[in-house]
C-alpha cells in the first residue's frame, strides 16, 4: 500500500459517516471463499526501496524493462513514497508568493529548512530559497561574481558540464562577461597550470565543477588558492547533489551553484528541478533570488519572513541584483523532505551505495578486451570507457538486449568520439551491471571476429 495518512479516529468518522461498522464490513459483498485470510507469501522484512524492487521485479515477469546507465546531469535515485504523498497535500500546492508572513509561516519555515540543510551540504554560511535549476544557477553565480568584483572576465574549466557552459555563454553573452576556457589533464581533472594562465587581474571567477562532468572529483582547494591568489572568486557547480553525502563540501569555493534534482526528484523527461545556490554571508546581499530568514514576534516567539528579495528591487531597476525573483517552491520542498526522511546517515549512506556500485561496475568493465578506462582520478557514481568503435554503434547493440548504455562524449568532446560516460546509482542492481558487462562483452567480441573474418573471405575469392 502507498502511504496513506489517516489516523484511527478519521477512519471511525469516515466508517460512521457511512453506516459501517468495521473496515470488514466494506467487503460483506465478497463470497468469504474469495476472501483472502492469510498473509501474502512475500520476503521480509524488507527496506521500502526493497520492497519496490521485488514488486517492480515481479512485473518484469510480464513485460519487458529496459536498464540504464545515463547520467551526465540526470540521475535515478530512490525516493520516498512517503515524501510523494505529503508533497500532493494541497496547501503546498498554491503558487502564490509568501509575501504576507502572517498567513504564510508554514511555507516560509520549510523554506528556511531548506536554506538551512543547503548551507550544511555545501559548506556555505547562507543559501537562498532555491534558483530554476543547476545551469541557471551556475549563470546567476557567474553575474553575482561580476557584481561583487568588479571585473568582466570567467575562467571555465572545459569538464564543466557542457550544457551549463551553453547557458553561462548565452547569459555572459548579453552581459557583457568574456568566457576563457580551460583545458582538463590526462587525470580528468582541470589542467592546473592552464589554469593559472588563464586567470588575469580581469577576471571575477574562476569556474569548475565536482565531480565533473567525466565524474571525477576535482582538486576544490587548489582551485581557490589559483583564484584567490589573482583577487578572483571560485565557483563550484555540482550536478550530483548526492556526492555531498561522502564528497568534502566545497567549503573553499566563494559561490555553491548545484542542481538538486537527485534529492527526491525525479528524472522526468529533464524537469522541473530545483537549482542551489549558497555563498558566503558576507555575499549575502549580492545573491539572487528570495532569502527567508528567523526572527521573533512581539511576544518572543519564533518566527520567519522573507529578509531579502530581488523583486523587491524592481524600483531601483539598476541596482537590482537579478530580474530571477521567485524560487523553485515545489520541487525545492520536495527536496526538503526528502533530505528530511534521509537524515545526516542515511545521505551518507546513500553516497556509499554510489560508490560501492560505480567501483563494482568500473571493475566489471575495464576487464573486457577492448574497453578502457581513460581517466585517473577518484570518481563518485560516474566514469568514462574508451570502446574500440563508435559509442553509438555500440548503444545500437546494447538497446537490443534493452540496456541503455553509455553517454556518448564526441558531441561535446571531439577527442573524445570513441568515449562513453557510465552512470550507476544505488538503484542500479549488481545483476543489471553484470548483464551490462556480458552483453558489451558479446558486441565487442562479434565485431572483433566480423573484422577478423573479413580480409580473409576477401582473399578466398581472389
Amino acid at each position: 500500500m502507498r502511504y496513506l495518512p489517516k489516523s484511527d479516529a478519521e477512519r471511525r468518522a469516515m466508517l460512521d459517516a457511512i453506516g459501517a461498522s468495521s473496515i470488514e464490513d466494506l467487503f460483506a459483498a465478497i463470497p468469504e471463499r474469495f476472501r483472502l485470510k492469510e498473509a501474502l507469501a512475500v520476503p521480509g522484512p524488507l527496506a521500502e526501496s526493497e520492497i519496490i524492487g521485488y514488486f517492480r521485479d515481479r512485473a518484469r515477469e510480464t513485460s519487458v524493462g529496459y536498464s540504464s546507465f545515463l547520467g551526465a546531469g540526470v540521475y535515478r535515485h530512490v525516493r520516498s513514497v512517503v515524501a510523494d504523498a505529503l508533497l500532493q497535500r494541497g496547501e503546498f500546492l498554491t503558487a502564490y508568493t509568501p509575501y504576507q508572513a502572517e498567513i504564510s509561516q508554514g511555507t516560509l519555515q520549510w523554506i528556511f529548512e531548506f536554506q538551512t540543510m543547503v548551507s550544511q551540504l555545501t559548506g556555505q554560511e547562507v543559501a537562498n530559497a532555491s534558483m530554476y535549476d543547476g545551469s541557471t544557477a551556475l549563470a546567476e553565480a557567474a553575474l553575482m561574481a561580476e557584481r561583487l568584483t568588479g571585473r568582466h572576465r570567467l575562467a571555465v574549466t572545459r569538464s564543466v558540464h557542457p550544457e551549463y557552459r551553453h547557458v553561462l555563454e548565452t547569459y555572459a553573452q548579453h552581459a557583457g562577461l568574456a568566457i576563457s576556457t580551460v583545458g582538463y589533464a590526462p587525470s580528468g581533472r582541470f589542467d592546473a597550470d592552464a589554469l593559472r594562465a588563464a586567470v588575469t587581474p580581469e577576471t571575477a571567477a574562476v569556474v569548475i565543477q565536482s565531480p565533473n562532468f567525466f565524474g571525477s572529483i576535482e582538486q576544490v582547494a587548489e582551485a581557490a588558492e589559483i583564484a584567490h591568489a589573482a583577487g578572483a572568486l571560485l565557483i563550484v557547480a555540482i550536478a550530483e547533489a548526492v556526492s555531498l553525502g561522502a564528497v568534502r563540501a566545497p567549503s573553499e569555493a566563494d559561490i555553491v551553484a548545484m542542481e538538486g534534482q537527485s534529492y527526491g526528484l525525479p528524472p522526468s523527461y529533464g524537469g522541473p528541478f530545483v537549482g542551489v545556490l549558497a555563498t558566503r554571508e558576507k555575499f549575502v546581499r549580492q545573491m539572487p533570488g528570495r532569502l527567508v530568514g528567523q526572527t521573533t514576534d512581539a511576544a518572543g516567539r519564533r518566527g520567519f519572513c522573507l529578509t531579502l528579495a530581488t523583486r523587491e528591487q524592481h524600483i531601483r531597476r539598476e541596482k537590482a541584483t537579478s530580474n530571477i525573483c521567485t524560487n523553485q517552491a515545489l520541487c525545492a520542498l520536495a527536496m526538503t523532505m526528502h533530505l528530511a526522511l534521509l537524515g545526516r546517515e542515511g545521505v551518507r549512506e546513500l553516497a556509499e551505495q554510489n560508490i560501492a556500485k560505480a567501483t563494482y561496475a568500473r571493475s566489471r568493465l575495464e576487464v573486457i578486451p577492448g574497453v578502457q578506462r581513460i581517466f585517473s582520478a577518484p570518481v563518485f557514481n560516474e566514469f568514462v570507457i574508451r570502446l574500440p568503435r563508435s559509442v553509438r554503434v555500440v548503444n545500437e547493440g546494447l538497446l537490443r538486449d534493452k540496456i541503455i548504455g553509455p553517454f556518448p562524449l564526441g558531441p561535446f568532446y571531439p577527442e573524445l568520439t570513441k568515449c562513453g560516460l557510465v552512470c550507476v546509482t544505488e538503484t542500479t542492481t549488481r545483476e543489471e551491471i553484470d548483464r551490462l558487462a556480458g552483453s558489451l562483452e558479446r558486441i565487442l567480441a562479434s565485431e572483433t571476429n566480423d573484422a577478423a573474418a573479413a580480409p580473409r573471405t576477401a582473399g578466398h575469392r581472389a
